[in-house]
């Protein structure tokens, strides 16, 4: 497997070409790491940019980040606390009336994913039976990914559905608590939300390769290429799905971004840049069942604690960590041919553990890394 190795400062660093080369061989078309640590900036790249070519990914291409998303809206929600528009505590349903949310249900709940609401992308329950939501597998996403959904079609699926249980009582990752936390957004600033996440994170930071896309279809240059491989009459059918409509996915998952900008996002986030102590505090703070606060997960290690969120959609997957204080930080895309069975899920956290191993020290075990949740 060739490799392409830019390292701008510091000594060249072996075994994170290794790690990057291996992940590679282990399933994914294209890797593109960055690592920015005591010893400096270093970038590998390794695999393919699309199917059937020997031309390496991008150094610093755009990618579907998949859940990671989901910090972005958090953080753009706790600057929004910070400015007094709305409060953590605030009943959901009194900033987004016509939905008849249950009014126990909190902005925090959203945010930490204990509002008991049903995912609309589909609930995988205690006995391993999946209840679907939105399509987003098979022949039948593939011939409708260019299909708009509105946000708030997203949210009626959802609470057409029994709640899986009361507000506060449990844990469940839900795609839906980020669709309403970004309607959340909009009705308190009157303002789209990707006008706001500029205003509030991307322009302060000097972020230019961060979209939030809306329901456009496209990726922006430079990029690798993403598919996805389903049988239809009996054939096995792989097809290019760089280009789809993410809003079935929405604030679960939808947004696109590079390295650079994750790493420089993440170091502000955890470097105290953009929230104030307290508020940051809070979204440190863990809930008990997986180590998830408000937005990112947050987990020990036998070096101090690791904070990060990755994600996977269609064929793209993003992993994104740091050391508390934003010193450390390691982000990488990745794509892929995606299936339905999401065959690479095993490879993905493979990717996890090998590369946070190699920066951070004995790494987290397997999170819940958003494949079935953007």
């Amino acid at each position: 497997m060739s490799t392409t190795h830019h390292s701008t400062h510091g000594p060249d660093r072996p075994e994170l070409r290794r790690a990057v080369e291996e992940i590679a061989g282990s399933g994914f078309l294209g890797v593109q790491v960055r690592v920015n640590d005591a010893h400096g900036e270093w970038v590998g790249t390794a695999g393919s940019r699309e199917l059937g070519r020997e031309e390496r990914p991008p150094a610093d291409g755009h990618f579907r980040v998949g859940s990671v998303t989901k910090s972005f809206i958090a953080t753009s929600v706790l600057m929004l606390v910070a400015e007094g528009r709305l409060a953590l505590d605030d009943p959901a349903g009194d900033h987004l009336p016509g939905f008849g949310l249950d009014r126990r249900i909190t902005v925090r709940m959203l945010l930490q994913h204990t509002s008991g609401i049903f995912n609309h992308t589909g609930e995988l329950e205690e006995d391993g039976t999946f209840v679907p939501g939105v399509p987003w597998r098979g022949r039948e996403w593939v011939e409708d990914r260019f299909r708009t959904y509105r946000p708030e079609e997203l949210v009626r699926l959802s609470l057409s559905r029994p709640a899986r249980f009361a507000p506060g009582a449990r844990w469940s990752y839900a795609n839906t608590n980020y669709v309403l936390a970004r309607l959340v957004v909009e009705r308190v600033t009157g303002r789209p939300f990707a006008e706001e996440l500029r205003r509030l994170v991307l322009e302060p930071l000097g972020l230019t390769g961060t979209v939030a896309p809306g329901p456009s279809p496209e990726v922006p240059e430079p990029h690798g290429r993403s598919y996805y491989r389903y049988e239809d009459a009996g054939r096995e059918r792989t097809v290019d799905v760089t280009r789809h409509n993410p809003s079935w996915v929405s604030g679960g998952g939808d947004m696109i971004s590079t390295t650079r900008d994750l790493h420089v996002y993440f170091s502000a986030l955890m470097g105290g840049r953009l929230l104030p102590p307290g508020l940051l505090a809070e979204m440190r703070a863990p809930e008990a069942t997986v180590g998830y606060g408000l937005g990112i997960f947050a987990q020990a290690t036998d070096t101090g604690t690791v904070f990060h969120h990755n994600g996977a959609t269609i064929g793209s997957a993003a992993l994104m960590y740091g050391s508390p204080d934003g010193g450390t930080t390691l982000t990488a895309g990745l794509t892929y041919v995606d299936d339905a069975d999401v065959s690479v899920a095993a490879a993905f956290q493979s990717a996890q553990r090998r590369l946070v191993d190699e920066v951070f020290g004995t790494g987290p075990g397997p999170t819940a890394s958003g494949r079935t949740a953007g």
